[in-house]
């Protein structure tokens, strides 16, 4: 990381470089000129350029100095709020530094940008050796005894450190190989948290004593002579504890900063990310709320603010497990800032995560074409080639990310996976081999090393991975498949012998087979049940009772809206939708509520916002999640006319649309039964019936074996034998346990 110094000297000389009039400022074109320079690869449009400028020259008002434009204060502004990479523009210009000239120039630079008025050399000094954020014309320190405050906590700081180093109690822990989560830490890119974590010992004498004495810091903060001078000793106070990774106290002190002013935005930016970082996402969303609400409050004081308000208010909602919210603040953060590589990053990787993949694409393409060396992102962008089945694109890319960042975990973890789904087994072992090299106790990584090497045919190895695995996690799935390994070696089957050029197989006795009889299921039909039973199982909806749609419909208001062929709706968006499917899974973790999330995206709303409008029907939607609930199945098929009644078409009455029952079953028999396609129901049903029908009705026609949805019947026993975990069943084939359907 540059230090202010050279920071503001490369600033220097892109804007010495740009300012060809020299009359001390950045006019329109010198600006564009400037814009370009430093995207090479980006080709923009006269519109671009202008909506750029317009943005600029709006959001840093204050440094604009009439005709001749941005001052070189606004251009260094610009770069300490994020706006873009000071590194990356200077070595695009091919600029260079001579620091021996330049020594002098720095000093200058640093204390110009203080807003202490005293500027003596010994307060240049201080700033020399205090974090960037402290010089800061906004976000640094205001007052004189805010400086002996910060001076008094670094060294307190320093004989903590000393104390647990001396008893090996301070640990770095180095985050380098996992992606990043690409949030804004800080209100600028200067002022990043490194990358190695650092944990403190807090249970011991040290620690107590130092919690005492920074309390005692706080409390000279508290006494200052005004409630300013106050709120910049706490936010101080909380900086630095929060560069030094102390969390819990930087928090303190950015919640007193809140109370002291509550509306201004830093305070409560800051409290969100302390409350992120130590695993609050819910409390971190509610501080993000509260900076956004006071920034959109503060006008264009706060403007420059918002992207990074909305980029950190999307990663907290991931953090909840909310993707499709999340999304919605990535897009306005991308649009506020069309240069914000890591919001279009975040944007990508979360469409990824809702199963879109083709708007993943474009968005991380985007991110990659601002900054060719996004490591993270070229490995989201692989995940997300792989999902449309662009396997051999997928591994280039993959590989680009592991070229860019050798140890990264994540794209040597998925380019496994994406081997194993190609059946190439040993290039699979080998990058789960070099997963475990960078994180030895990875589980995950050490149990698909172990199927990859039995796919490769290599089954000691794979037997003694497993055996790895088993220690690392003790599952009952591992136990199962070590026992079942030690079975097959000990109980040789005959095979065939593979003559002629043919794999093995094992010759079976017909009677271990059940006949094809009138007791039977199709083939067809219980392919079918098993998969719906699958879906139900991954997005845990037979965990939801069906109880909680009739509630939320009796207690959600949802306006009417009009669709585009003119019939009243009650429509909502997507990122609405998710909030209500989290009140009927709010059972769920964060990350498989995400689960679920996704595979309802590309199952059920892929099929209802058949038009990609991004708004959904919501009496459809609980009526076509209703067979799915847990309860008994009259309850669940009523419930599901309930929700066709609760539409504002049939609302009011006891009869709803022979047109809208027969619209329901053809997308039941759509999302769960795409086998049998749909046209053939509107041949024979057509749509310009204007009858009504009765709920006795309306079950006749879901309870249809051929029309209708009547495979829930075949649903239901497969629901009954799933609760049979332990019946000590086998494959009659292999002898494996057979568990659930």
């Amino acid at each position: 990381m540059a230090t202010r110094g050279s920071r503001s000297e490369k600033v220097k000389r892109i804007f010495q470089q740009f300012d060809t009039n020299r009359d001390g400022g950045l006019n329109r074109d010198e600006m564009a000129a400037l814009v370009v320079a430093v995207n090479p690869r980006v080709k923009f449009s006269d519109e671009q350029i202008n909506a750029i400028l317009d943005e600029v020259f709006r959001t840093y008002g204050e440094f604009i100095d009439g005709e001749k434009g941005l001052t070189y204060d606004g251009l260094l502004r610009t770069y300490d709020d994020g706006a873009g990479d000071v590194d990356r523009d200077f070595d695009a210009l091919g600029l260079e530094l001579n620091f021996d000239e330049n020594k002098g120039a720095s000093i200058v630079s640093e204390a110009s940008s203080s807003s202490i008025a005293d500027e003596r050399v010994i307060e240049s000094q201080k700033k020399q050796r205090t974090a960037a954020w402290a010089v800061s014309p906004h976000h640094g320190i205001v007052f004189d005894d805010t400086w002996k405050l910060v001076d008094d906590l670094e060294i307190l700081l320093k004989r903590l450190k000393a104390k647990q180093a001396k008893d090996a109690k301070f640990r770095n822990d180095n985050f380098d190989a996992y992606s990043d989560a690409g949030w804004s830490r800080e209100l600028g890119a200067s002022a990043e948290l490194s990358e190695k974590r650092v944990y403190w010992e807090e249970s011991g004498p040290d620690y107590a004593l130092f919690v005492k004495e920074l309390g005692a810091l706080r409390s000279r903060a508290d006494g200052a002579r005004s409630r300013e001078e106050a709120f910049d000793g706490h936010m101080a106070i909380g900086r630095v504890l929060y560069e030094h990774q102390l969390f819990k106290e930087a928090l303190t002190c950015f919640k007193r900063s809140c109370e002291l002013q509550p509306m201004d935005v830093r305070p409560h930016f800051r409290a969100g990310n302390c409350l992120y970082v130590l695993g609050k996402s819910k409390e971190a969303k509610e501080e993000f709320l509260l900076a956004l609400e006071s920034a959109e409050a503060g006008g264009n004081q706060w403007g420059y603010l918002l992207p990074q308000i909305y980029v950190n208010l999307g990663i907290a909602l991931e953090g909840e497990g909310m993707v499709l919210s999340a999304c919605e603040y990535y897009r306005e953060a991308a649009i506020l800032c069309p240069t914000h590589y890591r919001a279009l990053k975040l944007l990508g990787s979360a469409l990824f995560g809702v199963g879109e993949y083709r708007a993943a694409v474009k968005a991380l393409e985007e991110a990659i074409f601002m900054k060719p060396d996004y490591a993270d992102a070229h490995c989201d962008l692989a995940s997300a080639l792989h999902g449309m089945g662009e396997d051999e694109r997928a591994i280039e890319v993959f590989q680009k990310a592991i070229d860019l960042k050798p140890g990264h975990v994540d794209a040597l973890y998925n380019l496994g996976g994406l081997y194993m789904d190609l059946g190439r087994f040993q290039r699979a072992s080998e990058m789960y081999t070099r997963v475990l090299a960078v994180w030895p106790n990875h589980w995950r990584a050490q149990l698909n090393k172990a199927v990859s090497l039995l796919g490769a045919g290599e089954t000691e190895e794979a037997k003694k991975a497993l055996k790895e695995a088993l220690k690392m996690t003790n599952r009952v799935e591992l136990h199962d498949a070590i026992y079942h390994l030690k079975q097959l070696q000990k109980k040789k089957v005959k095979t065939n012998g593979g003559t002629n050029g043919e794999a093995a197989f094992v010759i079976m006795d017909p009677s271990k087979f059940k006949t094809v009889g009138e007791k039977t299921t199709l083939r067809q039909d219980l392919g079918n049940a098993l998969q719906i039973r699958g879906f139900q199982r991954l997005t845990r909806l037979n965990r939801c009772e069906v109880d909680l749609l009739k509630k939320e419909m009796n207690e959600t208001d949802v306006p009417v809206s009009y669709s585009g062929s003119g019939g009243p709706q009650k429509s909502i968006r997507k990122p609405n939708l998710e909030e209500v499917l989290r009140k009927l899974l709010n059972f769920l973790k964060p990350e498989t509520f995400q689960g679920a999330v996704k595979a309802i995206n590309e199952k059920i709303l892929s099929v209802l916002d058949e038009t990609g409008s991004g708004r959904v029907d919501l009496g459809m939607f609980y009526a076509v999640l209703a067979p799915l609930c847990s309860g008994p199945p009259d309850k669940r098929k009523r419930i599901a006319f309930d929700a066709l009644l609760w539409r504002p078409v049939n609302e009011g009455g006891s009869h709803i649309r022979k047109v809208d029952a027969v619209q329901y079953i053809k997308l039941l028999r759509a999302i769960f039964i795409p086998s049998h396609g749909a046209s053939e129901m509107l041949e024979v049903h057509g749509e310009t019936d204007t009858s009504m029908v009765s709920f006795n009705e309306f079950l006749n026609m879901f309870n249809d074996p051929d029309w209708g949805f009547g495979i829930l019947s075949t649903l239901l026993k497969l629901e009954t034998g799933d609760r049979n975990r332990h019946e000590r069943h086998v494959c009659s084939v292999c002898r494996y346990p057979i568990i659930g359907s």
